[in-house]
């Protein structure tokens, strides 16, 4: 039985740790290459020697468009066009309101509403026939969530540039969905409370009705699942792998 990606390209911003790194993963264990962002050299060479030719990394700030440029420069250069592309790049941070700076807004939705345009903008011309976008988004989206009102903000904006996406590009066959993670433990994640990392796992356990945090592999899965053929008659649509979060 073929893998679920055999001889296929694909794309992921952000793949150097957390739920990207874990598509990455997953992507080459299907057969597909995987052209990998990051904007740091030593992750993105981490990658390189962990999964050698089933990998091309790529040093870029895909909120920039010089770094989108860089990017799909390289996907140009292989020459296979692209049959999957997970728009994962999408920093957050815990900060009240009252806390926020402009700054904040800019970084945050510069890497994340800004970035997730660019990547899929810039990928419209290396589409194949049937090709699929996933883009991360986040049940703090739902607006929910006490100090998280920027992130939520940006990746409520980035559900509904989906859902626009996949009407838009419905005519040409490609598919475009959302991925919706609950509370992921991720570097990102862990990464809210330096020092108090297991007390901050334990807090968010406490409130999802799974009664832990997921594991970037079990939303890696559902991505594949939404590039594979097996996903062949959605678009427009979004997979919450939350733990039940979001009906709690």
């Amino acid at each position: 039985m073929n893998a679920a990606l055999t001889g296929r390209t694909a794309l992921v911003t952000g793949g150097t740790s957390g739920i990207g790194l874990a598509v990455v993963r997953r992507f080459a264990a299907e057969g597909a290459h995987v052209v990998v962002t990051g904007r740091r050299q030593a992750p993105l060479d981490a990658v390189a020697g962990e999964l050698g030719d089933a990998v091309t990394t790529v040093r870029a700030d895909v909120s920039d468009p010089a770094g989108v440029t860089t990017l799909f420069e390289a996907v140009a250069a292989r020459g296979t066009g692209l049959d999957a592309v997970h728009a994962n790049a999408g920093p957050g941070e815990f900060k009240p309101l009252a806390e926020v700076s402009a700054a904040d807004v800019d970084t945050t939705f510069g890497t994340n509403v800004r970035g997730t345009t660019l990547t899929v903008q810039g990928a419209l011309p290396f589409l194949n026939p049937g090709a699929a976008i996933v883009v991360t988004g986040s049940t703090a989206g739902s607006g929910r969530e006490r100090n998280f009102g920027l992130y939520g903000a940006s990746k409520a904006a980035v559900a509904t540039l989906t859902r626009t996406w996949a009407a838009e590009l419905a005519p040409r066959g490609v598919r475009v969905n959302t991925v919706v993670p609950g509370p992921t433990q991720t570097p990102g994640l862990t990464g809210l409370a330096p020092g108090h990392e297991d007390a901050l796992l334990e807090q968010i356990a406490a409130g999802v009705p799974l009664g832990r945090v997921l594991r970037a592999e079990e939303v890696a899965a559902a991505v594949l699942f939404l590039v594979s053929d097996e996903s062949s008659a959605m678009t427009g649509s979004e997979v919450v792998v939350d733990g039940s979060v979001s009906v709690a």
